[in-house]
């Protein structure tokens, strides 16, 4: 029974290569000269530093460059509150999201019953697989997919016949 699954996965090498890009065009930029302005990551976290929210706010500018570069797609990209650090210093927590939520599994899957395809999905930790009769039946759930989840990025792997 063919079969694929519904996954959001993003490179850590990659978001660590850009992050280090990040960090070294900041430190040559005449505008960030003499200050401490910098992006640290953690696992699937990043911490943004700046003087102040307009410097934050390029750094931030910045990163979605370099992530884009790198075909990172930035809506995985989850930006917290900016935080003041000492004096007028500001800090920034990202995370990156990865992985199918349990809400949005739900969605997915939810807009699939309501299609009337001869599929059936089913949610499997952070991954929703979907399986049906016929391999057309589901590239035509792909599209679905595609065209109802535009908020978040997805990937489609291990098709099997």
């Amino acid at each position: 029974m063919p079969t694929f699954d519904i996954v959001s996965e993003v490179d850590k090498q990659e978001i660590r290569n850009a992050v280090d890009q990040v960090n070294k065009e900041v430190s040559t930029r005449f505008d960030f000269k003499g200050s401490d302005a910098r992006v640290e990551q953690t696992e699937y976290q990043l911490i943004v530093y700046a003087d102040d929210e307009f410097k934050l706010e390029q750094i931030l500018d910045i990163l979605r460059t370099k992530l884009t570069k790198r075909n990172i797609d930035v809506r995985c990209l989850d930006k917290g509150g900016v935080e003041k650090v000492s004096g007028n210093k500001v800090k920034q927590v990202i995370t990156v999201k990865t992985g199918v939520e349990t809400e949005l599994a739900k969605k997915i899957i939810k807009h699939i019953k309501d299609s009337k395809l001869k599929v059936q999905a089913s949610i499997q930790g952070n991954v929703v697989r979907v399986s049906g009769a016929k391999k057309d039946v589901l590239q035509e759930t792909i599209q679905l997919v595609r065209k109802c989840v535009d908020d978040f990025p997805l990937q489609f792997q291990n098709f099997r016949d």
